[in-house]
Parts: C-alpha cells; sequence; structure tokens
C-alpha cells in the first residue's frame, strides 16, 4: 500500500488534511477534512506542478497527462486531476472521500509531489458553458493548496506521520543576458 498526504493551509484560516491511499495497481482513494471555507460547492483539483513560489497560482493548469478537456470525475473525457467538488457546510467544514482511477500515486502519472488545490467557486464539470469550462470547470479563484507528499506503508491499517514540515528553499527570479527567465536558489 502506498499512502500520500497534503496539508492545506492559507492565510485567510482555511486548513485541512488530504490523504491518498493506493493498493498496488487499483484505484486511489482521497479523504480529507477542510475548514474555513464558504458554505457551498469548491472545486477540488490535482494541478499539474508542485510550485508554490507564487502561492497557489503557481501550481499550473490542472493534471492533464492525456490531453484531454475539463470534465466530471465519471467522465471518460477528463483531466486525471478533475475531482469535481467539495461539499462545505453551514459550519465551514467538508469531510469527503473520493475513489479514483486516474490518480495513481506511483508510476509516470504519479500525483505525488504535485498541488492539490480547493477553489473559489463551484465546478461546473466541464457543462457549464462558460469559456472556461472546458479548460478549469469555471471554479473559480485558489484559495487554498498543498504538495502531495507520500511514504511506503507495509501494515494496512498503519498511518503516515508527519513529524515535521517540510521549508522549500526560497528562488528569485532572474534574467539572463537575453531576457530568458529563469530562478536561483
Amino acid at each position: 500500500m502506498v499512502k500520500a498526504v497534503a496539508v492545506l493551509g492559507n492565510s485567510e484560516g482555511v486548513t485541512g488534511t488530504i490523504y491518498f491511499t493506493q493498493e498496488g495497481d487499483g484505484p486511489t482513494t482521497v479523504t480529507g477534512d477542510v475548514s474555513g471555507l464558504k458554505p457551498g460547492l469548491h472545486g477540488f483539483h490535482v494541478h499539474a506542478l508542485g510550485d508554490t513560489t507564487n502561492g497557489c497560482m503557481s501550481t499550473g493548469p490542472h493534471f492533464n497527462p492525456a490531453g484531454k478537456t475539463h470534465g466530471a470525475p465519471e467522465d471518460e473525457n477528463r483531466h486525471a486531476g478533475d475531482l469535481g467538488n467539495i461539499t462545505v457546510g453551514d459550519d465551514g467544514k467538508a469531510s469527503f472521500t473520493v475513489v479514483d482511477k486516474q490518480i495513481p500515486l506511483t508510476g509516470p502519472n504519479s500525483i505525488v509531489g504535485r498541488a492539490v488545490v480547493v477553489h473559489a467557486d463551484p465546478d461546473d464539470l466541464g457543462k457549464g458553458g462558460h469559456e472556461l469550462s472546458l479548460s478549469t470547470g469555471n471554479a473559480g479563484g485558489r484559495v487554498a493548496c498543498a504538495l502531495s507528499a507520500f511514504g511506503k506503508c507495509s501494515a494496512p491499517n498503519e498511518t503516515l506521520q508527519i513529524k515535521e514540515r517540510l521549508t522549500l528553499p526560497s528562488y528569485r527570479k532572474q534574467t539572463d543576458e537575453n531576457n530568458i527567465a529563469f530562478y536561483d536558489g
């Protein structure tokens, strides 16, 4: 069994922990608890990059190794990272479980090291008719994000423990003599 975890947090008080588990080549089960959000539906996606140097904005587009358009989790034609919506109650909290076969924790399309993002608005699942429906689900701004990190677990009920938060190096954007941007850490 392989397990991964993403710990959400932002300056506006959104917090949460999202766990991913996968047995062999089976589907990945995602369970999570998030708090500090406005009540209602919020788009929930795996984004392509694990880069949070500019907050959630630098996590790139939805994870989409097959080059498909945006859709619902049950759709055949969808980004791998399209996990639909989470439902937030009047208390600002959401608890959810998603089982998905397109977000493995190992192999060439692994989501480990990529960002998990909670959006400000509902995901229209590619069916809203808005100009952004087929690319983002018109899910609005990115209100919280975190990188997924993993560990291999030998016992079925073993829990992945986070002993300390990782501090990523900070990088400075610079340009070379040809005005090409690069990051120096």
